[in-house]
């Protein structure tokens, strides 16, 4: 592949494919969602077997149909951006230096889990953090189960982010990260707690109050259940610090 190019294959919020010079990215045509599941595959995995490719792909048919069916994709793929995936010894993968917005998740949210990885190099939410879910509307096992993966992966760094952020003694992110998870997942219990943990470090008492009463109130609407005692003792113990002396 012509180094001169940049390639960027996304995968959250929908399939797209972009090449084009150094500069605003060019979208590469619909391809047929063969090729798509294809270059998505490899996009996750790095590298994969041909046989074991056509196996995950095309599952519901005899082996010799499905290899079949990649090097159809695989041809259709080499007419529209020559080079993207490199075979070699029967293991394909995509070329190097082509970017995958889920690695850039990945690497992303693993250095923010590292709590030894200096702060300030995790402490801006790249695009790729806040984006929605893996492939919406496909439904293959493989993307299923990564797409739990990378959900509970972004929670987790997200809230993550937070706490290492109220650390430092930087609010205003460690709200925004806070407020992310919560808002990626407005039922998770732990996403709130990094949200009253935020205002509690800044001294916003009525903030806290507020933000766990918000959240107790949807919680009963939703599910018609209590927040856990470890979310009641954030406020609690506020309320009976905050008690009028008798």
């Amino acid at each position: 592949m012509d180094a001169s190019w940049t390639t960027h294959v996304a995968l959250l919020d929908g399939f797209g494919l972009h090449r084009g010079k150094p500069g605003p990215d060019t979208a590469v045509g619909e391809l047929p969602h063969g090729v798509q599941r294809v270059v998505a595959r490899l996009g996750l995995v790095g590298r994969l077997a041909r046989t074991a490719a056509a196996g995950q792909l095309w599952p519901d048919v005899p082996e010799e149909h499905a290899l079949g069916s990649l090097r159809s994709a695989l041809w259709r793929l080499h007419k529209v951006a020559p080079g993207l995936v490199v075979a070699s010894g029967g293991v394909l993968s995509l070329a190097d230096g082509v970017r995958v917005d889920v690695r850039e998740l990945t690497e992303w949210a693993q250095g923010v889990l590292r709590r030894q990885a200096p702060v300030d190099g995790v402490a801006a939410v790249p695009d790729v953090g806040l984006r929605g879910e893996l492939l919406p509307g496909w439904y293959d096992d493989w993307v299923l189960l990564e797409r739990e993966r990378l959900r509970q992966l972004r929670i987790h760094a997200l809230e993550a982010l937070a706490d290492r952020l109220i650390t430092a003694g930087r609010f205003g992110e460690a709200s925004q990260a806070a407020y992310a998870a919560a808002q990626a997942e407005p039922l998770r219990e732990s996403a709130h707690r990094a949200v009253v943990r935020v205002h509690l470090a800044e001294g916003n008492v009525v903030e806290a109050v507020r933000a766990y009463d918000s959240f107790r109130v949807l919680l009963a609407a939703e599910l018609g259940v209590a927040p856990t005692p470890q979310m009641d003792q954030l406020v609690g113990a506020l309320r009976r610090v905050r008690a009028p002396a008798v």
